[in-house]
């Protein structure tokens, strides 16, 4: 049994703040309502995806490293993480805010929770008029000032708010306070992690508990950074018909890539699977002669021991994910 291009079956998950876009832009196929998530590629235990086409329909991610080791990761992830998977795609559509939180480096999330951290970056791929996303801090405050703003309600008047359109990009290191705002779907590519510190959330009752969600304040306060950034936008280019970097982070590479035509792609000098995220437009990915159809809102995921593959598209935007 070989390995292949593989489509993952998305898990679908429900969240207070949730809309309909990843049902009605995305073509997302569910039925419940407030699906604030779309979980594409996950490792997260008691959450895996399952191949859902091919020979190796049903198996999880897991699995196929378990069986295939480095010819699936690659060898240096398989050294560093063995059959974890390192990574977690995930489509976000935001009908309301998230609340206000903050993750852990990977350090604490070991010590606290026998997880890693939760390093992340967004990339916008549909905004509302006026959509805003928080990121970081508008002014200089340190933990004094910090629980001062909280206690008195006053938090969202020292944190940045950024008015967003498509094809935004941030990182979110871990230690970094933020949330997403009412009007955007996104995608985001993260550790493999669950861990939220959440810090602030506009008093909300899930309707499904009839209670408020719980806050994470004291566990928060020792993992925020302070610091104040001038901008916090990742700043890029996207030429046509060509790969440029977006985000490259110790924990995961994006690359945007936009096809226009046809792209051959060489991965020969590269240790490690790749992961395709269609964010805009539809494209082929054709491997041994066997054509694969993406559309926006769809994911693959080449496994390591694939050296090249062609890209063909009248013009699409993709993410080029990596270790």
């Amino acid at each position: 049994m070989s390995l292949y291009p593989i489509k993952f079956t998305p898990l679908y998950k429900y969240r207070i703040w949730g809309g309909e876009k990843l049902k009605t832009v995305l073509h997302k196929d569910y039925q419940e309502d407030h699906i604030g998530e779309s979980w594409e590629i996950s490792d997260v235990k008691g959450d895996e995806t399952v191949v859902s086409e091919g020979v190796l329909k049903g198996k999880t991610l897991r699995a196929l490293i378990e069986a295939y080791k480095e010819d699936v990761v690659g060898k240096t992830v398989y050294n560093v993480f063995g059959a974890e998977f390192p990574l977690l795609i995930k489509f976000i559509d935001a009908k309301t805010p998230l609340s206000i939180q903050v993750h852990p480096s990977n350090e604490i999330a070991k010590e606290r929770h026998n997880s890693f951290g939760k390093n992340e970056m967004w990339y916008v791929m549909e905004a509302e008029k006026d959509a805003e996303l928080i990121v970081g801090f508008n002014q200089q405050v340190d933990k004094t000032s910090y629980v001062k703003a909280l206690v008195s309600g006053q938090i969202l008047d020292v944190l940045n708010n950024d008015t967003v359109s498509k094809g935004d990009t941030y990182y979110i290191p871990t230690g970094r306070i933020h949330a997403i705002g009412a009007g955007v779907m996104l995608a985001e590519i993260q550790q493999t992690s669950d861990i939220t510190y959440r810090i602030y959330d506009y008093d909300r009752v899930d309707a499904t508990t009839g209670k408020t969600r719980e806050l994470h304040t004291e566990l928060a306060v020792d993992v925020i950074d302070y610091s104040v950034s001038d901008s916090y936008k990742t700043k890029y280019t996207k030429p046509d018909h060509a790969t440029n970097t977006l985000v490259h982070s110790p924990y995961f590479k994006t690359n945007i890539v936009n096809v226009k035509g046809e792209m051959q792609k060489d991965y020969t000098a590269l240790d490690s699977f790749v992961i395709y995220i269609c964010v805009e437009g539809e494209f082929e990915l054709i491997w041994n002669d066997v054509p694969y159809k993406l559309v926006k809102g769809e994911t693959i995921f080449l496994p390591a021991l694939i050296d090249a593959v062609t890209l063909q598209s009248t013009n699409a935007d993709v993410l080029e994910v990596y270790y």
